[in-house]
C-alpha cells in the first residue's frame, strides 16, 4: 500500500511539471516510441492494446491507475520502461487524479491523421455498416463485399461466410478475434495504414478505389 501511495504521489508531482517544455518533449517522445512498437505488430496493433486495457477494466470505468496501465503494456508486450511509462501517464492524467482514461489515451496513441483522411475512413465504414448499428458483421458484408473472386472461394475450399470472416479478421486484433468490427477498430486499423502513406491525396484515392466510394 505504501509503495502504491508513493507511486501516485510521484505521478502527481510529474503531472504538476508536465507542462514544462522539456517534460512535454520527453513525454511526446515516449508516446512516439510506444506508438511505433504497436504499429510494428501490424495495423491492428493499437486496437489490440485497447482490448488488453478493456479486459483489465473490471469495473467498466474506462480508466486505469498507473500499476494497471504499466501491467497492461507489459502483458501486451510493448514495454517502454517504468520512467517513460510514468512520463506518458503523467502527460495523459491532466487532472492529476492518478487515473488515466484509456479511450482518450488510445485516441492520442493513434498516428495523427488529417480530417480528410478521417472523413473518408468514416464513409467507408458507413458503407459497410448496412444496418447502421455501429458494428460491422458477416451479415453486413453480404451484398457489399464480393466473395466470388476470392481464390479459396473459387477453389471451393472456403464458403462465402469463411471469406467474410477472413475479411473481418484483417481489421480485428490478432489476439482476440470476435468477428465484429466497430468504427474505433476500423479507424485504428486504417491509422496504421495511414502512417505509411505521406500524401493525403494518395490515401483518399486508395480508400475510394478500395471501397468504391
Amino acid at each position: 500500500m505504501h509503495s502504491v501511495y508513493n507511486t501516485n504521489l510521484k505521478l502527481q508531482e510529474r503531472a504538476q511539471t508536465a507542462d514544462t517544455p522539456g517534460q512535454r518533449v520527453m513525454a511526446t517522445d515516449a508516446v512516439s516510441e510506444l506508438r511505433q512498437q504497436c504499429l510494428n505488430r501490424g495495423s491492428a496493433g493499437i486496437k489490440g492494446l485497447g482490448r488488453t486495457f478493456r479486459i483489465m477494466d473490471d469495473d467498466g470505468s474506462k480508466s486505469l491507475d498507473f500499476q494497471e496501465f504499466q501491467k497492461g503494456l507489459e502483458n501486451y508486450g510493448v514495454s517502454v520502461g517504468k520512467d517513460k511509462a510514468q512520463q506518458i501517464f503523467a502527460m495523459m492524467d491532466k487532472d492529476g487524479s492518478g487515473t488515466l482514461n484509456f479511450e482518450e489515451f488510445l485516441e492520442k496513441l493513434r498516428p495523427p491523421m488529417s480530417s480528410a483522411r478521417r472523413q473518408v475512413i468514416a464513409q467507408a465504414f458507413q458503407k459497410l455498416d448496412k444496418t447502421g448499428d455501429g458494428v460491422v458483421t458477416v451479415e453486413d458484408l453480404q451484398g457489399v463485399y464480393n466473395s466470388k473472386h476470392h481464390p479459396k472461394h473459387k477453389s471451393g475450399e472456403w464458403t462465402e461466410e469463411q471469406v467474410f470472416r477472413s475479411f473481418l479478421d484483417s481489421f480485428d486484433s490478432p489476439y482476440d478475434k470476435d468477428g465484429k468490427v466497430t468504427l474505433e477498430e476500423f479507424v485504428n486499423y486504417y491509422s496504421g495504414v495511414s502512417a505509411s502513406i505521406d500524401s493525403d491525396e494518395y490515401f483518399i484515392t486508395m480508400m475510394k478505389n478500395s471501397w468504391k466510394l
